[in-house]
């Protein structure tokens, strides 16, 4: 194993059956191999941090996993003004956040037209700053109008790279299709793309899996966020087991040997099933963290899943919080909009 894993560092690959032999080892020294390679090949202790904005918890879709589905009856929906959105953003300018999600379900409520002069705004009143939005599938046209607004990444997790392991994630109204297209005219209109996957959905194999590998290799994005599957009680996958910490942070590190520059994220999810899940998820190559900046009665709306923590921090506790964190791994909080490495040298970040 260790000579695989070698291997891989030197070359960012392994054939399949390598791999999948990577993935399924249940030897826990395979896994201190692979973070030990993975923190080096990461290149440095700076951990970036990304303002998350939780403005909407109404979406049109009905992903079976999903807290915030449309058929969930039971969530508590909000959605933030443009004005509330602005004042999160102020208050995580002020902590020296400079990058700000928007992330929120697909909520047609926000027009084109509102994005974008939200997304002027911001850029107006903080220039220094980078804006991403995470708001789902949109037309390209959309998509277009949001880059030239000022929008500078756009995340959409691609779920899994199987079309058959898709279809059963997703009700028949949504297409795999479509969502692949969608990350491809991302690419093509100039965003810095972030893409990923659930680790332990349900009916996901090593195949899946090694599929999602091949996927990211071939996309090569600027950012991956990968979390366990965790199961919400009031979703079709209520009873099914959640993904392991184990698998997670096998897959933190093989990505980050696979695609040594992306910006990786140690994701709320990890620290949800683990309490020293996100520190675990550095020492594992990870290198993005993702505070938030909502107010705190919408975080506690905003439940993708059950468990969720830190909905009823305040976002100045929970940073000086994961400051701590993040120092008690020998790393420590990078200021500044945190681009891709590669975006930076092609002269197109700030």
């Amino acid at each position: 194993m260790k000579a695989l894993i070698a291997r891989l560092e030197r070359e960012r690959d392994l054939p399949d059956g390598d791999l999948l032999s990577l993935l399924t080892a249940e030897d826990s020294a395979v896994q201190e191999e692979l973070s030990a390679r993975a923190r080096a090949a990461r290149r440095g202790e700076a951990v970036y941090l990304r303002g998350l904005i939780e403005f909407t918890n109404r979406c049109r879709n009905d992903c079976y996993y999903c807290g915030i589905r449309r058929s969930n009856g039971r969530a508590e929906r909000y959605r933030l003004t443009p004005e509330q959105i602005l004042d999160c953003a102020a208050y995580g300018h002020a902590l020296g956040f400079r990058t700000f999600v928007l992330q929120g379900g697909e909520d047609s409520w926000y027009t084109d037209e509102l994005i974008c002069g939200l997304i002027r705004e911001l850029k107006r009143r903080h220039p220094d700053c980078a804006v991403t939005l995470s708001i789902g599938e949109r037309e390209r046209e959309s998509y277009e109008a949001y880059f030239r607004a000022g929008a500078d990444r756009y995340l959409l997790r691609h779920e899994t790279a199987l079309e058959s392991h898709y279809r059963r994630l997703h009700p028949g109204d949504m297409s795999f299709t479509h969502r692949v297209n969608c990350l491809r005219q991302l690419r093509e209109i100039g965003y810095q793309v972030g893409c990923g996957m659930m680790v332990g959905s349900p009916f996901q194999t090593p195949e899946c899996l090694l599929a999602d590998l091949r996927f990211l290799q071939r996309f090569r994005p600027e950012m991956v966020g990968i979390g366990p599957f965790i199961p919400h009680r009031d979703t079709p996958f209520r009873d099914e087991p959640a993904g392991t910490l184990s698998l997670t942070l096998r897959l933190l590190s093989v990505i980050r040997l696979m695609l040594p520059e992306v910006l990786l994220p140690a994701t709320t999810a990890l620290g949800t099933i683990h309490p020293r899940g996100r520190e675990l998820g550095i020492l594992a190559g990870a290198n993005v963290v993702m505070p938030n900046l909502s107010p705190a009665d919408a975080r506690k709306k905003y439940l993708l899943y059950d468990g969720k923590i830190c909905t009823g921090d305040e976002a100045a506790e929970c940073i000086r919080c994961l400051s701590r964190r993040v120092e008690s791994v020998g790393c420590y909080i990078a200021p500044g909009r945190g681009d891709y490495p590669g975006w930076l040298r092609r002269g197109e970040g700030g």
